[in-house]
């Protein structure tokens, strides 16, 4: 039989321990003219848009160099960690978010990208990030002002990745990289109580079947669930969020080393969206 995750385990988490909100993408102008969010990357979690309504692009930076991949109703984009990506607003544009790994960017595996003076620095990093509690003018203008400090230096490591020098881009990964450094360890329990977990369950229902024995299908339920957090201020867009065990994993301090809920309020850490 198989045997259940311990009290800290996950027991029902989305297939494959995603994590999953739906988005709103900015419609702001930003420097250059294009409409859209804040530019980030994520460190260890692989990140895909289905996109349901509208149209727009993907404009991603990675060691393939710069590309604009085109969304719409119907079409999926996804990137690996380290893919700098950026969301472009083209018109109504609605995405699901399905998110690797799910609790770690709750605990702050997403970064900016910041000029390299404020990455430099995590007071200034943090205060650049911080976002006001709630869903207000206040939070919407805070949120604007990071998405724009976020596209200046995203606009420089581009220009410079055109041009074929890569060094921009990768100083900005090396950076990325020494700002989580110290959440590692955090990282690596959520992943072995979410991800993990879930594969191994897999694997002794593999080994269940293989014996015969399949009681564990007497578990057998079904599940539900409606947002919990409607219009909330992402890195993206506007989303709304499902806070589920194994899904959205509930996480405290989750900017541990960066100054606090990079978000804003106390509803949860900092979302790769």
């Amino acid at each position: 039989m198989v045997s259940e995750p311990g009290p800290a385990g996950l027991p029902h988490p989305l297939p494959g321990a995603i994590g999953l909100s739906r988005l709103s993408a900015y419609d702001w102008e930003a420097a250059d003219g294009v409409c859209g969010g804040s530019p980030h990357l994520h460190l260890v979690c692989t990140e895909a848009y289905v996109v349901t309504r509208g149209r727009g692009a993907v404009q991603t930076l990675s060691p393939d160099g710069y590309r604009e991949i085109p969304l719409e109703a119907g079409s999926i984009a996804w990137f690996t960690p380290g893919t700098v990506h950026r969301v472009v607003q083209g018109g109504d544009l609605r995405i699901t978010v399905l998110m690797q790994n799910s609790g770690l960017p709750e605990a702050g595996d997403a970064v900016f990208t910041f000029p390299p003076e404020v990455l430099a620095d995590p007071e200034k990093y943090a205060a650049a990030a911080t976002l006001p509690p709630g869903t207000g003018p206040e939070t919407a203008a805070a949120a604007r002002r990071r998405r724009d400090l976020a596209v200046e230096g995203y606009l420089v490591l581009r220009e410079a990745l055109v041009a074929g020098d890569n060094g921009p881009y990768r100083g900005f990964q090396r950076a990325a990289a020494r700002m989580v450094r110290d959440k590692v360890p955090t990282w690596q329990a959520l992943w072995r109580e979410g991800a993990l977990a879930t594969a191994e369950r897999t694997g002794a229902q593999l080994q269940a079947l293989a014996a015969g024995e399949p009681a564990y299908l007497g578990e057998a339920t079904a599940h539900e669930a409606t947002p919990t957090r409607l219009g909330g201020f992402g890195m993206c867009g506007r989303r709304d969020e499902y806070t589920l065990p194994g899904t959205t994993l509930p996480y405290q301090g989750a900017q541990q080393g960066t100054g606090g809920d990079l978000r804003g309020g106390s509803e949860g850490g900092l979302r790769g969206t």
